[in-house]
């Protein structure tokens, strides 16, 4: 509702009520439009509106991907999007990304935790809840600074200044963004998935990501060891988790079906199949195995299965997993794809040993055979080595070519010797470009980094402890951070005000008039940074 006509809306309800006659119904007002979304369930509504019309987009245009950066706190997520509205206006086709790493590295109470679904599950949903508590704030902070230079207009009497100020209100784009939220595998079964789900949707997730590994015995997605279920136990899961958000009412909640079967060698289960080329056999087609010729070939608590009309004995693996041929990889993700988008998924995740646009594209190319408008959501991972990788794309693109590469070792393209080569240059405006060719060429609708605020925050803290507690002493603080802030507009310079400080002095002054005790008088060191 716009400022003004919810004055006069409160103006009239006060009237009605005489004993509240010491509330304005300008400060009303105010904290309404400072608060513009009251439940989890508010934003995840708004949120999945605005990501139902990006795909929209995308398939019309390849040119409107979306983005975003993993955060691991609610401080990082909020001056993320402070940052974002600050450098490019608004935040469009810009969202936030929640690792299920970073909770199990950074948010879980048994402390760092590898990436294995061994971190309380609620410390995601917590961390949903976090983020949008801190973006809310950034609403209020900055709707906050707006209300009072209208308040100082209008005591100046300046009704232009005034009017400008209230269009800018009653205008004012939000900090809420959709958060791709990392659900691991499940956290368990089904129905443990599904109350995952709901806690996650209820906190305010839109859009939830979900994978194909055992819930048990989950991996990271770019370390060894990983084992896939068959596709009946994960489609279960997906219509758990649409289940969830159809029940609290977020009826274009977005799944994105995440596979790993281009890096996983192993299966703990052999898929149910009631006839040849059902989706169970074409799961167990791809099990490794030798064909039993004799019955003197079963041995004891050996599994048999039917494949391609022969009896299989497949292989399984002291630890009792069933092992997958070789090279199987690719095609095994393209049917995961295809069987995901044709049950309930929205949209997919092809978990990859490198960033190629060519590889990406080769298997998308194939799955949209079948599913023309299928879109993925791609991990630029920090696990990759993007220097490394693109120089050698490079080389080998080159030598294709027969061009010279006498002048490069291959193997050894990291060396800071090649960063101003024409090979090193090149290979960063590829990376450069990365997002835009595999968004045009690879069907990639979102590109994320991971966890990419893990290593900032490493890198910055390296840098200030090597000066600060070296030579430079306090000017490694002075020069490295503080100048910059101040130079750079970065708003946390002012900290007290970025936590909440000003806000707080209002409502003081809402609560108590002029008996307020503030905090943001001439003795305030704030006041220092203008």
């Amino acid at each position: 509702m716009p400022y003004s006509k919810d004055v006069d809306t409160l103006t009239t309800l006060l009237k009605q009520n005489p004993t509240w006659n010491a509330i304005k119904p300008e400060h009303a007002a105010r904290m309404r439009a400072q608060n513009k979304f009251q439940t989890g369930l508010d934003i995840a509504k708004y949120t999945a509106k605005i990501m139902r019309e990006d795909m929209a987009n995308y398939d019309n245009d390849t040119s409107q991907y979306t983005q975003s950066l993993g955060c691991w706190h609610g401080f990082i997520g909020q001056q993320k999007m402070i940052s974002i509205k600050k450098h490019f206006g608004d935040t469009s086709r810009r969202y936030l990304y929640l690792s299920g790493w970073m909770v199990a590295a950074l948010r879980s109470e048994f402390g760092p935790l590898p990436d294995q679904s061994m971190h309380e599950k609620t410390a995601v949903s917590s961390l949903i809840g976090e983020l949008y508590t801190f973006l809310r704030q950034a609403d209020s902070w900055e709707l906050n600074h707006l209300f009072r230079d209208l308040e100082e207009a209008q005591n100046a009497g300046d009704d232009a200044k005034a009017e400008q100020l209230i269009s800018q209100i009653d205008n004012h784009q939000t900090h809420i963004v959709p958060i791709i939220a990392d659900i691991d595998a499940g956290f368990g079964n089904a129905e443990a998935t599904y109350l995952l789900a709901k806690q996650m949707i209820e906190a305010g997730a839109c859009c939830i990501q979900i994978e194909n590994q055992v819930s048990d015995e989950k991996q990271c997605g770019h370390q060894d060891g990983k084992v896939t279920v068959p596709h009946a136990d994960f489609l279960a899961k997906i219509n758990a988790v649409r289940l969830a958000f159809l029940e609290l009412g977020v009826d274009d909640g977005v799944i994105v079906a995440r596979t790993d079967s281009l890096g996983a060698g192993l299966t703990q289960k052999i898929a149910v199949t009631d006839e040849p080329g059902d989706l169970g056999d074409q799961y167990n087609s791809f099990i490794d195995g030798d064909v039993i010729a004799k019955a003197e070939d079963i041995n004891n608590g050996d599994v048999v299965i039917k494949q391609n009309g022969q009896l299989v004995k497949p292989k399984r693996l002291a630890s009792g997993l069933f092992q997958f041929k070789a090279g199987s990889g690719e095609d095994r993700v393209i049917l995961d794809c295809i069987t995901s988008l044709q049950n309930g998924a929205d949209m997919l995740w092809i978990e990859t040993e490198k960033p190629h646009v060519g590889q990406i594209a080769a298997m998308v190319n194939r799955i949209k055979e079948v599913v023309p408008n299928a879109k993925l959501v791609y991990n630029n991972s920090p696990s990759f080595n993007w220097t490394l990788s693109f120089r050698q794309q490079v080389f080998d693109s080159w030598k294709k070519e027969g061009k010279d590469v006498l002048a490069y070792e291959r193997a050894a393209l990291m060396g800071e010797e090649y960063d101003s080569t024409d090979l090193g240059k090149l290979a960063d405006q590829w990376t450069a470009d990365f997002q835009r060719d595999a968004a045009r060429e690879a069907g990639v609708f979102h590109h994320l980094i991971t966890l990419p605020t893990y290593h900032t925050a490493a890198l910055s803290t390296d840098n200030l402890a090597k000066g600060y507690f070296g030579a430079e002493g306090m000017l490694a603080y002075v020069k490295g951070v503080q100048r910059k802030e101040i130079r750079q507009g970065i708003a946390t310079v002012k900290h007290q005000d970025m936590a909440g400080s000003n806000i707080g002095d209002d409502h003081k002054e809402f609560f108590a008039g002029d008996a307020a005790l503030k905090a943001g008088g001439k003795d305030n060191t704030m006041n220092q940074f203008g």
